[in-house]
This record gives C-alpha cells, sequence and structure tokens, in this order.
C-alpha cells in the first residue's frame, strides 16, 4: 500500500505597497519594501510584486490614491494574491476603505510585526506582552472587523435599548483583556525586579541594536551559551541573561531584543519591562551589521528606541559586525562620485570611523574574527566599572574568582 505523501500547504502570496513622499525618496522607499519583504517572508508569507506610488502625503482615506488602489485590486484579482501589506501603518478608515477597494485582506506594517512576535513568542511572559500589544493595536480597529449590525442581545434594560452591537461587545470585552494583561505583567515584573536585585553588585552590560545583526551570535560566544541565533528578524523576544567571566573579571551579559525601523509603538510600552536589563545596564554594546547598506540609519533608529525607554544617557561602546560581508566595490581612478562605504576598502573605512568615535570596534561573530579585542574592551571596562563602584578596593573580593 502506497505511503500518502503529505506536503505542506504553499505558503500566501501578498503585494507589497510603498509610498515615496516629501520625507522618503525613491532608494529610501525600495529599501523599505526589501526590508517588508523580509519580514513577510519571517511570518511565512511570499512577498511578491511591489507598488510604488510618489504622493506628497498618504491618502486620507485610501493611503494610495484612488486610481493606485484600483489598479492594485485588478492585479490581485488577477494574480490571485492573498493579501495586500502596506509599509506603513494605516487608520482604522483606511483599512476598511482598502479591504472594500481591493476585496483581499490588508495589512499593514505594525501589525505584521505583531503577527511575527506572536509566532516567535515562547515564554508566557513574551506571549501576554505580545497579547497586549495586539489588543491594544486592535482596540482602535475593531469597526472594520463587523460591516453588519448583528444584535447581540435584547430585551428590556439591555445597553442601546433594543440590544447592544456586536461590536460595542467585543470592544469591552478587549478592554477588560486588556486590563488583565496589564495586571498580570505587573506581577511578573514584581518578580523580575525582587530577581535581579537578587544578582548582587555585579556589573551588568547588555548588547542592543537593530534585528538581525547578530547580537546573540556574539551573546553564544561570550558566554558559551546556545542562544538561538539565526538569520531571521526577531529571533530573540525574551531578554537571555548569563554569567560571563573574561579573565578574572565576572559580569552578567544580556541579549535582548532586536528594534527595527517604525516598531509599534503598542510593542515599544508592551516590552518596557523586557527591556529592563537595558535601563539598568552599565553598558551596552551596541552591535551594527556594517554589512547593510543602511547601517547608518539603523544606529539611529536604535539611539532613537533606547531615548524611548529611558536608556538614552547609558555608555555605549559600537560594534561593528560581519566585516566579513563587507561590500566593497574597488573606485577606478576616474569615478568621480564621492567615497562611500561601497567605495573604499575597510581598513580606510576603519580609520575614517575611528577618527570620529576611537572606542568603536569592528568584528566578524561567524568568523571570530577580532574576538580577543571585544573581550579585551570588555574587560576594561568591567573592571573600570567595579573601580567606580569600589573605589576603595571593596570590590576587591567580587572580581577575584
Amino acid at each position: 500500500m502506497a505511503v500518502p505523501v503529505i506536503t505542506a500547504p504553499p505558503a500566501p502570496t501578498a503585494v507589497l505597497v510603498g509610498l515615496i513622499s516629501a520625507h522618503q525618496t525613491q532608494s529610501d522607499v525600495c529599501e523599505y519594501l526589501a526590508e517588508l519583504a523580509f519580514l513577510a517572508e519571517t511570518a511565512g508569507i511570499s512577498a511578491g510584486r511591489r507598488f510604488i506610488q510618489r504622493l506628497p502625503r498618504p491618502h486620507i482615506a485610501t493611503y494610495v490614491g484612488t486610481g493606485k488602489a484600483a489598479e492594485i485590486a485588478a492585479f490581485a484579482a488577477s494574480e490571485g494574491v492573498s493579501m495586500v501589506i502596506f509599509d506603513d501603518e494605516l487608520s482604522p478608515s483606511q483599512l476598511r476603505n482598502l479591504e472594500k477597494i481591493l476585496a483581499v485582506p490588508v495589512l499593514d506594517r505594525t501589525g505584521l510585526i505583531l503577527k511575527i512576535f506572536a509566532q516567535r513568542a515562547r515564554t508566557a511572559y513574551a506571549k501576554m506582552q505580545v497579547e497586549l500589544a495586539h489588543c491594544q493595536y486592535m482596540l482602535p480597529r475593531l469597526k472594520r472587523m463587523w460591516t453588519h449590525l448583528e444584535r447581540q442581545r435584547g430585551g428590556t434594560g439591555a445597553r442601546g435599548g433594543a440590544g447592544e452591537l456586536q461590536m460595542e461587545s467585543d470592544r469591552r470585552i478587549i478592554l477588560s483583556r486588556i486590563a488583565l494583561l496589564k495586571e498580570q505583567l505587573k506581577k511578573v515584573d514584581r518578580q523580575m525586579r525582587i530577581h535581579r536585585t537578587g544578582r548582587g553588585d555585579m556589573v551588568r552590560i547588555s548588547l542592543v541594536g537593530y534585528t538581525n545583526v547578530g547580537k546573540s551570535t556574539i551573546m553564544n560566544l561570550l558566554s558559551k551559551s546556545r542562544v538561538f541565533a539565526e538569520d531571521e528578524l526577531f529571533a530573540t523576544l525574551d531578554t537571555t541573561v548569563r554569567k560571563v567571566v573574561i579573565d578574572d573579571a565576572p559580569f552578567l551579559l544580556a541579549d535582548t531584543v532586536g528594534f527595527i525601523r517604525k516598531l509599534p509603538t503598542q510593542l515599544v510600552e508592551a516590552f518596557k519591562s523586557t527591556l529592563d536589563e537595558v535601563r539598568e545596564a552599565d553598558l551596552l554594546l551596541h552591535v551594527v551589521d556594517i554589512s547593510h547598506s543602511r547601517f547608518e540609519e539603523q544606529i539611529e533608529v536604535v539611539r532613537q528606541t533606547l531615548a524611548d525607554i529611558g536608556a538614552g544617557d547609558k555608555s555605549v561602546c559600537l560594534v561593528f559586525n560581519k566585516t566579513d560581508a563587507y561590500p566593497y566595490t574597488a573606485k577606478s581612478p576616474d569615478d568621480l562620485t564621492p567615497r562611500t562605504k561601497i567605495n573604499i576598502p575597510l581598513s580606510e573605512f576603519i580609520d575614517d570611523r575611528r577618527q570620529s568615535d576611537s572606542s568603536c570596534i569592528f568584528i566578524s561573530a561567524r568568523h571570530k574574527t577580532n574576538l580577543d579585542t571585544l573581550r579585551s574592551r570588555i574587560y576594561s571596562a568591567v573592571v573600570r566599572t567595579q573601580q567606580g563602584m569600589y573605589p576603595y578596593g571593596e570590590g576587591q573580593a567580587i572580581i577575584a574568582v
């Protein structure tokens, strides 16, 4: 008897939509849509055709113009597209109007990131944080979920006289769920604060950075642990803390969730307690993917997010990772275009960078290049911090192993 072959269902296909506005060039939008495609693939969605429109500002009703919306609808109908994903957060009315025009589910960047976080959450704490963020995101968007005015209840004394709208019932349920989740998270936060106070007066260092820059790989190399690390967005959601000893200096090293451009406000709020390790750290190792064409923009995104969570004043050491993937293309003598990252050798780029920041470090976590320099820098920072905490030698017993 032949054994039936079970095949996985095909991944849903999606169309990506971006807008060239007064604040975004075409090059910017193409780069952002490439990141959006990576997000879609991380969520298990196959990213297909990309639509771009130039408008001074998003259309108040449909984000893109009505003509472009009709064009997208015609393409989705002819190609059997499963959904349309927009590179910005859409208002509730925009979502409702677009779903009517496109006749397929519509997802915005915020909804897509929330979907990925829900898939990635493993611990009960992370799941509660993601659910809270999702409930806060859905609350103002309930109206688009109900195209009818179905009455749930009836009878004398019921709210609304003749009965209650389904939407009103769902709104009350979500508000109750938000209140319950906040109470549960407060209890867990108290437990985690107590747990952190039990770690003694050890120096704390946190790895921060844009998503998918190699933080977890560096964590594994320094702590000899097995934190999940993959070439995908948001591989790490839960903060992982390990005790590390370099020579005779012990310290606590934390690996945190990665940041991203346009990180949903709901997630920043929900994960603030998880990022307590960042706020309480003595030093932040800001990991940067030097192979990315827009790493400077990613640096600014991380700095802004750190400021948003109250960690903008922390001591930071820039760690440029993935030097093995540095995208160098030799510049010909006749080329009069400006010198950029892609047309100067890595050695020249390093020299230029160190003129503005002499403390930055360049490594390749994959090939374990220059890790001794990173360990030496961390060791010096730990010892210097310990000396500041115990200026008269009281901390020698802590440093000794």
